[in-house]
């Protein structure tokens, strides 16, 4: 096989693979939080941390992440179950503009089975889940020394307070999707 043909099959596979992945925005706490929890998990090639709007009333810019992801590898609604799971999804405090609990759809498809996926983990929790499922529409990234925030400094105060719980938690109710280090 020639220089030539091997790169044409590595970019034609570079091309499938880029087809397969998805999107998916989440916002809900911290996005130093949240970033920590999606970095740690098996399929998901990427996550943006910074700042998303929607649209209408939710056109403030809220933290939040974008969650790129293999489906074959983890599905929406498993992203969605631990989302809600490692943030206060039942709770609608009053810095609720700053940290809305939302799932960020960036195609029509998500919006629907992230509403079915809700009622469906209803009966999880004792209080009624808040988070709102909304159109992306604009996302502004956090400035690059606070990107990969855990990765950093996991031994850092804030991350020994807030991230490390969230990410026990993941070990133990989801060790499966979990990334082997």
């Amino acid at each position: 096989m020639s220089h030539l043909t091997l790169s044409f099959f590595i970019f034609l596979r570079l091309n499938i693979s880029m087809k397969e992945l998805k999107k998916i925005g989440f916002g809900g706490g911290c996005h130093w939080c949240t970033e920590a929890v999606f970095q740690s998990l098996k399929g998901v090639v990427s996550v943006d941390q910074g700042y998303i709007s929607s649209t209408e009333n939710n056109s403030s810019f809220s933290e939040a992440v974008i969650v790129t992801y293999d489906p074959t590898i983890i599905i929406l609604e498993d992203l969605i179950e631990i989302h809600l799971h490692t943030h206060k999804s039942t709770s609608a405090h009053s810095f609720r503009i700053k940290y809305r609990s939302a799932i960020y759809y960036f195609v029509t498809e998500d919006k629907s089975k992230s509403q079915g996926h809700l009622i469906t983990l209803q009966p999880d929790f004792n209080l009624p889940i808040i988070t709102q499922v909304l159109p992306y529409n604009e996302f502004k990234a956090s400035r690059e020394q606070l990107q990969n925030y855990y990765q950093k400094g996991p031994e850092k105060p804030f991350c020994k307070q807030y991230i490390h719980p969230k990410i026990d938690l993941l070990r133990k109710k989801y060790a499966s999707f979990i990334v082997d280090k």
